[in-house]
Parts: structure tokens; sequence; C-alpha cells
């Protein structure tokens, strides 16, 4: 039996995340060694990885970083299988890390960001790979958003108090307006807009609402003579549900999410929203 105390075991517990008996096995194989424990724990862990691909994760979290003048801001959603990893330091500590990567390094897109080295000789990639085996669970960064040029705000929603953010929404202004930015990226959070214009909205969505428009009205039985009208006041509905300038905003339906911008002398330029698993 090596010779090692209940200090080495829980050194070794936090610099690993292992579970208690796995540390301890780690510790005999390693003969008290705490260093050669950790190179243990990691070769298992990475074994484990490819196990696990299979599974599902759904839970995790969604991290923020803004720049302190607000030029700049990133998004970044890291997930997991369960809400019991996710509310925990450790995996936070990894969303966050990843957040600041991106910011500092500007990635053009996610092969570029998961290929980058986060820290000297191991890549994004990697260092999500060794947070899987730490954490004994599925890790899986696939999307990030940054935003650079206006003014960048975050708004990041808690959907359960001992949870973090697993909603998360950046937006842009062309000009500086802290309230306004709060205010609509509070909106986006809520109600989940696709498009920032009309423009953005791909013309074969919008000729297979015209589509829908038709064959339901006909289906009603409306008019022949009708059927136009009809057609053009459901996919404006579609507009309206869609996209978020034409959107009756959150803290007064009496208004646009536009006639808000216009009123404030400032303009969404683009946005990015997050939730967990969706």
């Amino acid at each position: 039996m090596a010779n090692f105390t209940a200090a080495d075991v829980k050194k070794l517990r936090e610099l690993t995340g292992a579970g208690m008996m796995d540390c301890k096995k780690a510790l005999d194989e390693a003969e008290g060694s705490v260093d050669k424990a950790v190179e243990i724990l990691r070769v298992k862990g990475q074994k484990g990885v490819a196990k696990r691909e299979s599974r599902s994760a759904e839970n995790g979290a969604v991290v923020s970083l803004i720049a302190d003048d607000n030029t700049s801001g990133v998004l970044v959603e890291l997930k997991c299988e369960t809400d019991f990893v996710a509310k925990g330091d450790k995996f936070v500590a990894v969303a966050d890390a990843i957040a600041a990567h991106v910011a500092k390094t500007v990635p053009a897109d996610l092969e570029a960001l998961l290929a980058s080295e986060i820290e000297a000789g191991k890549t994004v990639q990697a260092f999500v790979d060794e947070a899987n085996a730490t954490l004994g669970e599925k890790i899986v960064l696939d999307r990030f958003a940054q935003f650079s040029g206006g003014y960048v705000a975050a708004y990041m929603h808690r959907t359960s108090p001992d949870l973090p953010p697993q909603v998360g929404v950046l937006v842009e202004l062309d000009k500086e307006n802290a309230e306004v930015a709060k205010d609509v990226a509070q909106h986006v959070a809520a109600f989940a807009p696709k498009f920032l214009s009309r423009d953005e909205i791909p013309a074969e969505t919008v000729e297979n609402e015209r589509r829908v428009a038709e064959a339901t009205a006909r289906e009603e039985g409306k008019p022949e003579a009708a059927l136009p009208k009809i057609i053009e006041g459901r996919v404006t509905g579609f507009f309206k549900e869609n996209v978020v300038v034409d959107q009756a905003f959150a803290k007064d339906n009496k208004k646009s999410v536009q006639k808000v911008l216009d009123e404030a002398g400032v303009s969404l330029t683009r946005f990015a929203r997050f939730r967990v698993g969706v």
C-alpha cells in the first residue's frame, strides 16, 4: 500500500475534479506521488472520453465577457450532461477561460477556435477534452459569438437560481446607450427572435410562408378575392413574430422594438441569443 495522506487525496481531487475513490486508486498506483497520480487520472480520463462521445449533452452554461468600454463582447455556450456538473465551479471556470481566450484571439470560426492554443502546447479542443476527462461527463463546445465595432452589451438569464445562466444574449448598437442595449437584450432573451430584419430572411422561407398562408386560407374557405390580403397579413404576422425590430417591445407592447430604437436615436446592428441545448 502506497504512503499518502487524506490531504494528498484532497489536493488531487482539487487538481483533477476526480472522485475520491479514483484519487485513492491513482495515488496508490503512483506510490503516493500526487504529480504522477494527476497524470494517471488524465490518461484514464482521456480513455473515457471516447466512451462518452455518444452521450447527450443538453445541460451546461452560457457565459459572456464584455470589454470595459463596451466596444467588444463574447458569448460562449458550453454544454455538459447534467445540471450537477453545470453548476460546479470547475465547469464554469472552463467556460470562462474559453470566453477569455475568444476575446483575446478573435477566432474566425468554431474550427479555428478549437484548433487554437489556449495554453502552451494545448489547443482548445484538448482543453475541452481534459475537462471531459476530469469532470467525468461529455463536455461540448459548439458555438460562440463575438461582436466588436459598436456598443456591445450582454444579458444573462438564469432559469434556476442554483444554476449558471442558461440563456445569454449579446447585442450591438451603432451608438452608446446602456439602457436601450439592456432593454433590447432582455427583450431578445424573452422573445427569441430569429432575424434582425426582414432582409435577413431567406427568400425561400418567405415564399414558403406565403404558400402555407394561401393553403390555410383556402382550407378555411376564404373568398378568392380576399386571398391576397389575407396572405400578406399572415406573412406580416410571421415577420412580427420572428424579426426582432418588428416585434412588440417587451416593456411596452404598444411600441415595436424599431420604434424604441428610433426614439433613442440608435440602431441595432446585430444580436446573438444562446439557450443551452437549443
